[in-house]
């Protein structure tokens, strides 16, 4: 089978895969057009009092959001009204002082009770000074009915409460069966304070629980908005403040920033490990032979010393300063006999016997000689 038939097999058998699927795909499957609910972004996204806060600018109000309480900013005045989603026992006695007095003076206060913890009770808190002892009790529904609208079911989550035998309730809303209780409005001075066992109607179209609620697009949901910011409505400035205590910086990095912070750890590992000092293998490497040229010329001629062949040694250097003196002096290099050492005597300026005693083979075993002529040759052969 050729390559070019081969080739249009394995094309045929793909178009006939790909046309099987979307086969298969057509007949099992219908396009039908719906909506579909879009995740929120900005500002939406974190702060669960933006629609009511919407609503409330709609409406004619000055109304403002903030993350934090920030009492010297915001500048509460005795017509004013403050609404705090978060835990208030986490407040400092400088602010609860602040706050109790600007409620006293008229000031309006929505509180949020948070869940029943032992290791607070006792403590000075907001909420015992105002009388209010969040409870364990397991929250229940409370019936809620609006004119021309059906009954809904409300405070089925958060925390039920109890207040306190000196407490001055206006407004007291339980289901009989205990002594709990899911929302009361206290007096305090000449203001308010309401207590509000679960916020979920006053949010984002969800309770805190993250179950989906329809908020204050529900018409039950703004009428209860309404009753509960009553006192000051339309008389001063609506503050509205989704946490008490700002999120910890390291804990919204963890939770959030590690798509991106993973990647960037692992690139800083990896520049670090391209950067760092390599130590190499514990053992030391082998030591490898570096010799130079003269240490080789040196180990070659005690070589030949030691086995008694001296004689190549003068024989080498006298070849070296015969082939200069070719160079040099090519008449003298092309006599022979004594004509040739007259000749090199007379080049030189030597005596004739000195030049004939550097060109004589040396005996094998006279160090002294050797090393006289070829001490001669050189000497001979630099004068060239």
């Amino acid at each position: 089978m050729s390559i070019r038939l081969r080739n249009a097999l394995i094309a045929l058998a793909a178009l006939l895969l790909a046309t099987l699927a979307v086969t298969w795909f057509l007949r099992s499957y219908q396009r039908v057009c719906g909506p579909a609910p879009l995740p929120v972004y900005g500002e939406p996204s974190f702060n669960p009092v933006f629609a009511l806060r919407e609503t409330l600018r709609r409406d004619g109000l000055e109304a403002e959001s903030r993350r934090t309480l920030d009492l010297p900013a915001m500048r509460l005045q005795p017509r004013d009204t403050l609404l705090m989603l978060d835990d208030p026992r986490g407040l400092p006695p400088a602010e609860v002082e602040q706050l109790l007095e600007w409620v006293e003076h008229g000031g309006h206060l929505l509180l949020a009770v948070p869940p029943a913890d032992p290791a607070l009770d006792g403590q000075r808190t907001l909420l015992d000074r105002l009388g209010i002892l969040p409870d364990s009790t397991p929250p229940r529904c409370q019936r809620w009915r609006v004119p021309g609208e059906a009954a809904h079911d409300e405070f089925c989550g958060g925390t039920r409460f109890t207040l306190a035998a000196n407490s001055r309730a206006e407004r007291r809303w339980g289901d009989g069966a205990d002594a709990t209780l899911a929302y009361a409005r206290l007096r305090f001075g000449s203001g308010r304070v309401d207590v509000l066992g679960d916020t979920g109607f006053l949010r984002n179209g969800a309770n805190r629980d993250g179950a989906t609620d329809t908020g204050l697009r529900d018409p039950v949901h703004r009428d209860l908005a309404r009753l509960v910011l009553a006192p000051n409505y339309g008389k001063g400035r609506m503050h509205l403040v989704y946490a008490v205590d700002a999120p910890s910086l390291w804990k919204t990095l963890l939770q959030r920033g590690w798509p991106i912070g993973g990647p960037m750890l692992l690139a800083l590992l990896a520049w670090l490990w391209m950067r760092a000092q390599r130590f190499g293998p514990w053992l030391p490497s082998p030591r490898q032979e570096r010799r130079s040229l003269l240490e080789h010329v040196r180990a070659s001629g005690e070589h030949l010393h030691r086995h008694g062949r001296s004689a190549l040694l003068h024989e080498a250097m006298r070849t070296a300063f015969l082939a200069r003196l070719r160079r040099r002096a090519p008449l003298a290099a092309a006599l022979e006999g004594d004509a040739h050492l007259q000749a090199i005597a007379d080049h030189l300026r030597w005596p004739l016997e000195r030049v004939r005693t550097a060109l004589q083979v040396p005996s094998p075993r006279d160090d002294t000689a050797l090393r006289e002529r070829i001490a001669l040759l050189i000497q001979m052969r630099n004068q060239l």
